[in-house]
């Protein structure tokens, strides 16, 4: 019994080897950096800059907005910098998929790829119908009037939306057909939209900064009161001392005080969210090493600089408290006199809008094609368009959803699902960052003579550094190394071996354990924290000296000397920091949101043990599979650490 719980806990952690050739690849290598750039600002800086910073300011932060855009992006750029180093690991696609994939094993890569696809498709429905909205509202309310006169849906529960959206689901379609056309037009459209909204927010920034007033970012009780005279008089006006409290805060520039700034930066730092799509693109860039790590970097800089210059632009228009939430850059401009301005603003939101319903629905189906190509989903949604390369089927079937979705459903109840998928990627990348740079051996090398294969793990050994010709440090790694206490914290030399690689992965699964539970007592019992009671401080301390030890021990145990492009610095503190951040934005989401994940989970694991765990390109890895790789051994595997490193029969 215990052996067959063993062998199907084996089936479920297997990992895939890899083939870094470009000869089994079947995409076409047409996307150069700035590509990669414009896709990143397109799919990140979408409708949030136009709503999002008036919501935030109005209601959170007061023009203390411009910290909370810093905070969220410095989190930002924990998990951007682990996808960055991936990038440079890993040129294939399926981003967070198969980074999971080849560091933790199948059964964490499918529920990955399985969370994504739902990101994506509710990520584009969402924008879909966002951008319908907007379009109606410049046209005065129109089309839904029309719709809703004609095609009413009153459906109890809320789950169907008022009316369907028809313009919503036109628009998909036809994006849908732009992306299976090729990828070289896709981006070109989309550096034609980003480059205007770029454009238009460059116009707001001056704007903001010519017409602003210093004042704004200073304003007292005094000021609240000649806008509303009558709001310190509770006796008098319907405005009551709470809602004045509300609506003023404390004023000067953090009128919510800290605890306004953190929650502000808590919904700000999902304005950043979108930049993973640049991963998926490995092998359709020209050069994936360099082009990815750059590409992700400098997308979310020149997205902290739009947010941070529209959000302090914005603020020094007009008093926060006067922002309106759902549309604050027009009324700002009618506030200081340029009301004709509103117009270059819309075409400003159309134009994000835009890009950002293509970079929501340019990464989905190429997930589902990697998933498909492994067989961890059904092999027919792998069909490549062989004139475009690009992947036909899953760009049909993920665009036919998504538009079923956007023209059917009120999505308002469904956004947060896309949380929980985004931030669980965030988290796994950084762990598997985490992991690897921590194992003996390399995910890639230079030449093909350096992929040699150790077979248990499918984990890869180089021979660059030092030692003997099958790059076995002979010094470094002990013959014969066994696990002992000591090696907890005082390992056997200065390379990684498999004993040193096993305590990292125990203590990272042990670590990432206490994270989620700390995470879920700072979320449920803030309160009982904030009033210091002993139990629940004694808890969290605990929580977090375990915490502290397993970081000890990871920093103790010997890094990999592999030669990468790019490096996440600051190990094993950024990627445990990003775990950290990741998890406890996961915790604030209501119970609701956590059924629905619950049922779409059950949907996906029904689909993985019916099928794709037994058609999974792994589970034939006795036999010559395309992602076999470069150099097998024939007879007996390597063994890092053991007295069986010999290699024998080595052909390629």
């Amino acid at each position: 019994m215990v052996d067959k719980i063993a062998s199907f806990g084996r089936i479920l952690l297997r990992r895939r080897a890899l083939d870094f050739s470009d000869e089994g690849s079947r995409f076409a290598r047409c996307l150069s950096t700035l590509d990669l750039v414009a896709l990143g600002v397109g799919s990140t800086l979408g409708a949030g800059v136009y709503i999002l910073a008036g919501e935030v300011a109005r209601e959170k932060a007061g023009p203390a907005i411009v910290l909370c855009f810093l905070i969220a992006a410095l989190s930002s750029m924990l998990a951007g910098l682990c996808y960055a180093e991936f990038g440079a690991r890993v040129p294939k696609t399926g981003s967070a998929y198969l980074y999971s994939y080849v560091t933790v094993g199948e059964i964490w890569a499918f529920i990955t790829g399985w969370n994504l696809i739902l990101s994506y498709v509710l990520g584009t429905a969402s924008v879909a119908r966002a951008w319908s909205s907007t379009f109606d509202n410049l046209l005065g309310q129109r089309i839904s009037f029309f719709f809703k006169s004609c095609m009413a849906m009153n459906v109890a529960g809320g789950v169907l939306a008022q009316y369907p959206d028809l313009f919503a689901l036109i628009l998909v379609l036809l994006l849908t057909g732009l992306l299976a056309f090729g990828v070289s037009e896709s981006a070109l459209v989309n550096k034609i939209f980003t480059g205007v909204n770029l454009v238009v927010l460059g116009f707001v920034i001056i704007s903001g900064f010519v017409k602003g007033d210093t004042n704004n970012w200073n304003l007292t009780l005094e000021d609240f009161n000649t806008t509303y005279p009558n709001a310190s008089n509770t006796n008098t006006s319907s405005l009551s001392k709470e809602v004045v409290d509300k609506a003023f805060g404390t004023g000067g520039f953090a009128p919510f005080g800290v605890s306004g700034i953190l929650s502000g930066a808590a919904t700000c730092f999902y304005a950043f969210v979108g930049f993973d799509c640049i991963a998926t693109t490995s092998e359709e860039a020209k050069n994936p090493m360099r082009s990815i790590p750059v590409g992700i970097v400098a997308s979310l800089l020149i997205c902290f600089f739009a947010y941070f210059g529209v959000s302090a632009a914005l603020t020094l228009m007009m008093p926060y408290y006067l922002l309106n939430t759902q549309s604050p850059l027009p009324e700002a401009f009618s506030y200081v006199g340029w009301a004709p301005a509103r117009y270059i603003v819309a075409v400003g939101s159309l134009c994000a809008l835009s890009t950002s319903l293509l970079g929501s629905m340019f990464p989905m189906p190429r997930v589902i094609y990697a998933m498909a190509e492994d067989g961890l989903l059904f092999r027919g949604l792998s069909r490549m368009n062989t004139r475009t390369k690009t992947p036909l089927m899953a760009t049909i079937v993920s665009g036919c959803v998504a538009s079923l979705m956007a023209f059917l459903f009120d999505l308002a109840a469904l956004v947060d699902l896309m949380s929980i998928g985004t931030l669980l990627a965030y988290s796994l990348v950084a762990i598997c960052v985490l992991i690897l740079r921590y194992q003996p051996g390399t995910l890639s090398s230079s030449s093909q003579s350096e992929k040699l294969v150790e077979l248990v793990g499918g984990e890869k050994v180089s021979g660059r550094d030092s030692g003997d010709e099958y790059g076995l440090d002979l010094e470094d790694r002990p013959l014969r190394e066994k696990f002992t206490p000591r090696r907890l914290l005082f390992p056997s030399g200065n390379l990684p071996t498999k004993i040193s690689g096993n305590i990292v992965y125990a203590t990272t699964a042990i670590i990432s354990v206490l994270i989620t539970v700390l995470c879920v007592v700072l979320a449920g019992k803030l309160d009982e924290l904030i009033e210091v009671q002993p139990v629940w401080v004694t808890v969290c301390v605990v929580l977090a000296l375990l915490c502290a030890l397993c970081v000890v021990i990871i920093w103790r145990q010997p890094e990999s000397k592999e030669a990468l492009t790019f490096k996440v610095p600051l190990l094993p503190w950024l990627p445990l920091f990003s775990v950290f951040v990741n998890i406890y934005l996961m915790m604030q989401l209501d119970l609701a949101t956590w059924c629905r994940f619950a049922v779409w989970m059950g949907i996906g694991f029904a689909i993985y043990f019916c099928y794709g765990i037994w058609h999974s390109s792994e589970a034939a890895s006795s036999t010559p599979r395309k992602y076999e790789p470069a150099l097998q051994p024939k007879k007996k595997p390597i063994y890092l650490g053991g007295d069986e490193s010999e290699v024998e029969g080595m052909s390629p």
